[in-house]
This record gives structure tokens, sequence and C-alpha cells, in this order.
């Protein structure tokens, strides 16, 4: 039996998109430290419902599930509204 985990993986699919969206082309004009980053992920994590799982074979499953187009693109458009909110309001020098 495999080590159980505890994986939030709406949480890992959305990290992994605020970097690439944040360092691409569209977005060069903003803020790219951590701070920034972790501000904007945490507030589409906000915006978003959770999917915690107890094992990989689940979390293999779920991305499956959470990366249909539709979801990916819902994600996106909260990204994208969390960049401009943060670079609005950002809360350090």
């Amino acid at each position: 039996m495999t080590e159980p985990i505890l994986v939030n993986v709406t949480e890992e699919i959305v990290s992994g998109l605020v970097r690439f969206l944040l360092h691409g082309t569209d977005y060069q004009t903003f803020c790219h430290c951590n701070y920034c980053e972790t501000e904007i992920t945490a507030d589409v994590l906000n915006k978003l419902p959770t999917y915690y799982v107890a094992n990989n074979e689940a979390r293999n499953e779920a991305f499956k599930q959470l990366k249909s187009p539709e979801n990916i693109e819902k994600i996106n458009r909260e990204i994208i509204l969390s960049i401009y909110a943060v670079g609005k309001n950002k809360n350090h020098a």
C-alpha cells in the first residue's frame, strides 16, 4: 500500500497556470515576484472549489477531470482578473 497524501488538485492546477500566464508575454509589465504570484494564486483559489484527494491514483483521475477545456477557461479567466487586481493593489515596494 502506498503512503497516503493530501493534495488539493485545484491548487496544483492553479499554481501552474498562474506561473505560466504571469511569466508569459501578455503580462510582462506586471510584477513577477513570489509575493505577487502567491497573492494571485490565493485570490484565484478563494474563488474556486477545492478538490482534495488522498492518493496519487485519485490525483491523476482528478487532473483528467479538472483539466477540461471549460474548466481551464474558467480558471484562466479568474487568473487574469486576479493578475490585474493584484497589479493594481500591490502591497509591497
